[in-house]
């Protein structure tokens, strides 16, 4: 009965290697130790990682009751998930965020730390920041702006790690400039009232919990030990955007340990300005040495030639181009990636909602076009000439999607298209988005607009580091396309006149 239960549980780990191709296959055979997987767009990254921990699952290599993959967003962990259940990995498996992780084992270990009510979530944090700056500097209401500038800046020195009293010394080393013109004193004195009337308050932020999560783990013991023993096996996906915190709690869960699998693409890091950092990911062979397992996924899937070339064209220019995979385009030849100069803004507006009708006059649906943006500010006038030319759309920010598509008009679709268009399927609606909230989305249609200097890269920066982030998100964007990349912008913001503008250096040579 055991030895036929072994057989049936070799077959299985063998079925699910089936169709990997060589670089995905020694990834998610490397069940033991330390394992880096560069994975370059389109290369099949979840694939491999679904694969490594179903296969090491059904082998018995791993406890799948003490199985963690974390990743950055619930819509990537969501996914994570599906792709485990659709290989017949045990629900025991966990697939989460780091911030959902944290405060599963947060609430399970606090009754047994304190008789403290455990902290609430504060879903608006704008009043105790209102509250805060008011206090600390005796002028009025803050604007909604401002606002938001102090609250990312508490949110940066959680993520990098530093404390309030901490923060003027680290302004100083690093030439940080605080928002709203304060001195690096007075924004020490802001965030710590901040901290105070929130605490007060019995609430707390997102990254009050994994810095709570940490605490737990460095200073009580038996908790400790209860959580590390439910993190037998690690995997961390987009480990390009970890944070010196996040970096932290995952050696926290590890404690000593090396059972740890890491993934991401050093080109694809573009939160440098919310405290991301690629260099845990470039460094992790000299932290974890020697690894099991170091890999490169370099074969794209998911796009053209045309569109891959591009996408390494765009790197081969980067001082740091050592670090970068080179992709290669494993589909057939498409069409050439187009380059337009419209007049201007309305002009380009207008142009690329021309290319749209065309697509869809061909049998495209709007669901398989997408308009991507490096600023907020320039989707305004590409949301208004799809609007004229009665095509529906929907607007991708951080927080999800904003819809064309009325209360009313929705009430008039029957059961089965509405469920459709609200899940995206479907004829669906052409997506205008910001380049970051675009990430880790495909379409068969992109068209990049505005990629001129001061847009793309935003602010023409001199400065390296700078530059080097918008260089990588240059890279985002275009490989975000499966079939058609159509690369666009206006001579001038306006017909009436106005400066002339210069295309983006990253599409030079």
């Amino acid at each position: 009965m055991g030895h036929n239960g072994g057989v049936s549980e070799d077959r299985q780990a063998r079925t699910i290697l089936e169709g990997l191709d060589g670089a995905q296959r020694e990834a998610a055979t490397a069940v033991d130790g330390p394992v880096r997987i560069i994975a370059g767009a389109g290369a099949g990254k979840t694939r491999a990682i679904t694969r490594r921990i179903a296969y090491a699952c059904a082998s018995g290599a791993w406890d799948p009751e003490r199985t963690l993959a974390v990743t950055f967003s619930v819509k990537a962990a969501d996914e994570l998930r599906r792709r485990l259940s659709a290989l017949g990995v045990s629900s025991g498996v966990k697939a989460a965020t780091f911030h959902s992780a944290a405060l599963h084992q947060l609430n399970r270990a606090w009754p047994d730390i304190t008789d403290d009510y455990f902290p609430q979530l504060a879903e608006d944090l704008r009043p105790f920041m209102a509250k805060a700056y008011q206090r600390v500097t005796g002028q009025a209401d803050p604007d909604p702006v401002l606002l938001r500038d102090l609250l990312e800046e508490v949110g940066w020195s959680k993520v990098s790690l530093v404390a309030p009293e901490d923060y003027a010394r680290v302004c100083a080393a690093v030439h940080r400039q605080p928002p709203a013109g304060l001195e690096p004193e007075r924004m020490g004195q802001v965030m710590e009232a901040f901290e105070r009337d929130k605490t007060d308050h019995g609430s707390m932020d997102f990254n009050d919990i994994l810095l709570m999560c940490c605490h737990v783990l460095e200073e009580f013991d038996e908790a400790a030990e209860r959580i590390r023993r439910s993190v037998g096996w690690l995997t961390v996906d987009e480990y390009q955007d970890v944070s010196p915190l996040q970096h932290r709690l995952m050696r926290l869960w590890m404690g000593g340990g090396n059972s740890v699998c890491v993934v991401g693409d050093p080109a694809q890091t573009i939160y440098s300005f919310a405290g991301a950092s690629s260099y845990y990911l470039l460094d992790f062979d000299h932290e974890f040495d020697p690894l099991a397992a170091d890999v490169e996924l370099g074969v794209d899937y998911r796009s053209t030639p045309q569109v891959v070339g591009l996408a390494n064209r765009v790197l081969a220019a980067s001082p740091e181009r050592g670090d970068y995979l080179r992709l290669r385009a494993a589909n057939e030849a498409g069409p050439r990636v187009a380059m337009t100069r419209y007049q201007d803004d309305l002009d380009e507006a207008e142009g690329v909602v021309r290319r749209v009708e065309r697509l869809l006059a061909r049998g495209d649906t709007p669901g398989q076009c997408a308009v991507l943006t490096r600023i907020n500010a320039q989707q305004k006038v590409i949301c208004a000439a799809l609007k004229r030319a009665g095509i529906h759309y929907r607007v991708r920010t951080e927080s999800g999607w904003q819809r064309s598509t009325s209360v009313a008009e929705l009430r008039q679709l029957d059961d089965e298209t509405l469920k459709e268009t609200l899940q995206g399927t479907g004829p669906g609606e052409v997506t205008v988005s910001t380049i970051h909230a675009a990430k880790g989305l495909e379409f068969a249609h992109v068209f990049l607009i505005g990629c001129s200097e001061g847009l793309l890269p935003f602010g023409s920066p001199q400065d390296t580091e700078a530059l080097e982030e918008e260089r990588r998100l240059m890279y985002v964007a275009v490989t975000r396309a499966e079939r058609t990349l159509h690369v666009s912008y206006a001579l001038r913001k306006e017909a009436s006149g106005g400066g002339l503008r210069s295309p983006s250096r990253f599409l030079q040579g």
